[in-house]
């Protein structure tokens, strides 16, 4: 965002002091990280006021600052804005400036996989298109619009994930960003506790049609039942993703190879295709960046040798070759039931090694379901062959003692130390094995996988 001060404070109607001829080059929101020429905005909690770093701020090169009017002692000397509230002000500034961007929105929410999808979106448009995508968990009521102010105006397509613990909070993050093209990857568990059900979820997530241009597009799980009332009921143009013969873009075939997963579409387009990852649940997020960029009138060529280099954040079903030569499918960065059913089934019907281990830690925010939740994985757990089983954390005692006297495979549980499951994948494992860890964010399973690498993960 490049705007004279007068200009912003003429979007927040508010007065300020000193603020002829400043231009604003951006914003920040935390003084250690100003970049010159930013508009600094102070928040205030019950621990921080970031009002005491204005004068830092200032020093490392911001232009300006917000300051609440009900704040004490504003420093004389320096540009400010005075406003009531810096939340609602940056949320401002997100909206008016999305009213002068000119580029291609597309927003995206699901339970799983909106990184993953927001990833290859980005990765199949950018060698076409200038694209801004959000970076890491910039996905929230302060994430977007900072997501939103960072766009330059030359921007040809904007990838912005959106996420949500409840009821309201997609339709806010869509009615600001106002997207062209909407996502939904799927329906899953996780905020059962807030939201009560995943019929509840499935409504949590359809909010994102809420800001939806008249002409927009609306991609979506097709295989997911708990939304097919939903489209019927909303006047949005929507389209089908998935396995299922029905959708409008179908998985024709999947198969895995040295170079990640190759596979094969039809209907409303017809091609095959390899992405540098495994798992045919990230196959099925390939879908909806296909349907985006043949939207933007990307050939299937095109498509095919931009998500043939496609870049993943981290912790996605990354593999991983570790020090003792075993294949480490790291895929740590979060679970839930259908996520973990996804990398579970990715293991099951893989041939990359013969030996296959499994590493998972809790899953959380089910709601009182939870143990049903992780009790359910054994049905799966015992259809596969597996050499060896770690559970980690206080939910996984519940598939632990499921699985006791059900599977002849080496079994360990850990309630609070990764050391016992260190040690038995040291002490068996090599490079016949592949190894998946996979649990939620709280649980840190990658830090099993640093102590074969002898590096910090990210």
């Amino acid at each position: 965002m490049k705007e004279s001060l007068k200009t912003v404070a003429n979007w927040l109607q508010v007065e300020g002091q000193l603020i002829e001829n400043i231009m604003i080059h951006g914003v920040s929101i935390d003084s250690r990280h100003i970049t010159k020429g930013d508009l600094f905005i102070p928040f205030r909690g019950e621990q921080v006021n970031g009002h005491r770093y204005v004068e830092n701020a200032f020093e490392k090169g911001a232009a300006a600052s917000l300051w609440l009017k009900d704040e004490p002692n504003p420093p004389k000397d320096i540009p400010l804005l005075f406003v009531e509230d810096a939340e609602l002000a940056l949320q401002q500034m997100a909206r008016k400036y999305r009213e002068e961007l000119s580029c291609k929105v597309i927003g995206i929410t699901g339970s799983n996989g909106k990184t993953s999808t927001k990833d290859l979106v980005a990765s199949v448009l950018s060698p076409y298109f200038k694209v801004k995508k959000t970076e890491g968990n910039f996905n929230n009521e302060l994430g977007l619009p900072l997501t939103i102010l960072s766009l330059e105006k030359d921007t040809d397509v904007a990838v912005l994930e959106m996420g949500m613990s409840g009821f309201g909070e997609i339709s806010f993050l869509s009615t600001l960003a106002k997207p062209d093209f909407a996502v939904i990857t799927n329906i899953g568990e996780a905020h059962m506790q807030d939201l009560g059900s995943r019929a509840g979820i499935a409504k949590a997530k359809f909010e994102i049609i809420d800001g939806l241009h008249a002409a927009g597009k609306l991609f979506y799980d097709g295989d997911e039942p708990l939304l097919t009332p939903l489209i019927a009921e909303a006047k949005v143009n929507a389209y089908a993703f998935g396995y299922e013969e029905n959708n409008d873009l179908a998985l024709h075939t999947v198969h895995t190879t040295d170079a990640g997963s190759e596979f094969s579409v039809k209907r409303l387009l017809e091609g095959t295709f390899t992405i540098p990852v495994y798992g045919a649940h990230q196959v099925k997020n390939t879908l909806a960046a296909i349907l985006i960029a043949k939207e933007l009138g990307l050939s299937n060529g095109q498509m095919s040798e931009a998500l043939q280099a496609a870049e993943l954040t981290a912790m996605r079903m990354q593999p991983i070759i570790g020090e003792n030569g075993a294949l480490f499918i790291n895929d740590a960065y979060n679970a839930a039931p259908t996520s973990m059913t996804a990398a579970l089934s990715f293991i099951k019907e893989t041939e990359l090694r013969q030996e296959k281990w499994v590493v998972l830690g809790d899953m959380l925010e089910l709601g009182e379901d939870e143990q049903a939740y992780h009790e359910a994985l054994s049905e799966k757990i015992g259809q596969m062959n597996l050499t060896g089983i770690a559970l980690y954390g206080s939910r996984m005692k519940w598939l632990y003692d499921k699985l006791k006297g059900q599977v002849e495979s080496q079994l360990v549980w850990s309630e609070g130390s990764y050391e016992p499951i260190v040690e038995l994948l040291k002490q068996y494992t090599n490079d016949e094995s592949v190894i998946l860890l996979k649990g939620s964010r709280g649980m840190a399973l990658e830090k099993v996988l640093e102590q074969f690498t002898k590096q910090e993960m990210q």
